[in-house]
């Protein structure tokens, strides 16, 4: 009875992840497709295996400045989140107080705003601090940066929160005892064991940054600092849609983001959890 109710869990979960790849598989296999192919039947193989259609999405999308904008966005993003969020929880967990839980909270707050109810007051503060404060808060990447770590920043702390509750004291002040300063306990003794939570933390704000299409596209007006997932919209036209090329542009637009998770997985739950429970 025991392996037969494992075989039926095993077979479930094969048909959820087949479920859950399927979108991918009609995209790789329609990016090698001709437009004629990619018509009679989306989830047929192509006839040949191509990469024309790469080479004209790349063109299309200007991929290396897209790229390098988009990576830039995103490694300062993950930066500085990582490094004003983890601070700014140790602080919070080691002055318990009333004023620390009412900050605590505000972020955590910030958690239950959806964007949408957001973007135009955001849009509008953004015109006001650029025309009176003379900020380049809209259409650089450094607004965009700006802007990121403030959305970012709420699941960041609660992260980084839960996961410090759990580090002795005592090793700080040991090391407080020993002559080391504020600033050299949290670097030299705290930061290195919270490796697991910040890479949760770099995972998840690397996938919110690589695709994030509405504020990046609220936010750059030029077409020189588009990100990647505003490139593509060159393939989706008034009239028409070149959908091989479309299919071929998501498939670079999610290889970078893939390959990182890949190699990164193995600390995501470890540190969810973490920072989550404890």
């Amino acid at each position: 009875m025991r392996k037969a109710n494992n075989g039926v869990i095993s077979v479930l979960i094969i048909i959820a992840a087949l479920i859950f790849l399927s979108p991918i598989y009609i995209m790789l296999v329609n990016s090698f497709k001709t437009r004629s192919e990619l018509y009679e039947n989306v989830l047929a193989l192509p006839s040949s295996f191509s990469f024309e259609y790469y080479a004209g999405a790349m063109k299309k999308m200007n991929f290396l400045t897209v790229f390098g904008n988009s990576l830039y966005v995103t490694i300062a993003t993950v930066v500085f989140v990582i490094v004003l969020s983890s601070m700014t929880a140790w602080m919070l967990v080691r002055r318990d107080n009333a004023m620390s839980k009412i900050i605590f909270f505000s972020f955590v707050a910030t958690m239950l705003i959806p964007f949408q109810t957001l973007m135009m007051p955001l849009m509008q503060v953004m015109d006001w601090i650029r025309t009176y404060l003379h900020l380049p808060v809209l259409n650089t990447h450094e607004g965009l940066i700006f802007m990121n770590i403030g959305f970012h920043a709420g699941i960041a702390v609660f992260l980084y929160h839960g996961f410090i509750k759990s580090i002795p004291i005592a090793l700080e002040e040991a090391a407080i005892l020993d002559g080391c300063s504020t600033f050299g306990v949290f670097w030299r003794i705290v930061f290195p064991l919270l490796k697991s939570i910040t890479v949760t933390v770099a995972i998840l704000d690397v996938i919110a940054s690589w695709n994030d299409y509405l504020l990046p596209s609220l936010v750059l007006s030029d077409k020189g600092l588009r990100t990647i997932q505003l490139s593509t919209f060159y393939f989706f036209g008034e009239f028409t849609i070149v959908w091989n090329q479309a299919m071929a542009g998501l498939t670079l637009t999610i290889i970078p983001v893939v390959i990182f998770y890949a190699f990164a997985q193995k600390y995501i739950i470890k540190g969810i959890a973490a920072g989550a429970v404890k």
